[in-house]
């Protein structure tokens, strides 16, 4: 996730991805999205068990800022808001 103007990115991990993003979007969430206006979905991925979501989070949030950029841009280039898709 990101803010407005891209400018600042979230990862995280969650069993419900439209709520979550929601509660984000609403400000509902105490700590770094709501500080930083995280509130737009530009990536995301899908996973069926638990521990390989989370450790993919941790390889995400591991990564260099470039590489997310990289990330986000194969999936979504405009930096669109992918909130209502999923």
């Amino acid at each position: 996730m990101t803010n407005k103007r891209n400018t600042v990115l979230y990862t995280g991990v969650t069993n419900d991805l439209k709520i979550r993003t929601c509660q984000h979007k609403e400000k509902l969430v105490e700590g770094f999205t709501k500080k930083y206006k995280i509130t737009k979905l530009v990536y995301y991925e899908v996973f069926d068990n638990i521990k390989n979501a989370i450790l993919r989070e941790k390889q995400i949030k591991g990564g260099s800022r470039q590489n997310k950029v990289e990330l986000i841009n194969s999936m979504n280039s405009k930096w669109k808001d992918l909130y209502d898709e999923v």
